[in-house]
């Protein structure tokens, strides 16, 4: 039996169950948002208001959604069917063909 010092400083708890989440939705959503402040930005940058790197910084957070869209979309993560499910390790995806030899 543990002692109760052990018991305080090492708890035991349970992880809390996976949510699902519709990662396109989500990296769809933050691209969206780089997207609206490189035009904010770029305006107020060619009207001499803002500095341009923070153009290049919202041109970069738009870069890495789509490269983040297409990394997920090429490795599995997400369902090819296009509603952005996730897939779990061991569940099959819907929209993939099936190979039946």
């Amino acid at each position: 039996m543990p002692s109760v010092v052990h018991t305080l400083m090492h708890p035991h708890r349970t992880p809390p169950p996976p949510i699902d989440v519709d990662l396109a939705r989500v990296m769809g959503s933050g691209t969206t948002l780089w997207g609206a402040a490189l035009v904010v930005t770029g305006v107020l940058s060619w009207l001499g208001v803002a500095p341009a790197t923070w153009v290049w910084v919202c041109g970069a957070g738009v870069a890495l959604g789509v490269v983040g869209v297409l990394w997920a979309r090429h490795n599995g993560r997400l369902s090819s069917d296009g509603t952005g499910a996730m897939i779990r390790p061991g569940d099959e995806d819907p929209g993939a063909p099936t190979i039946r030899g």
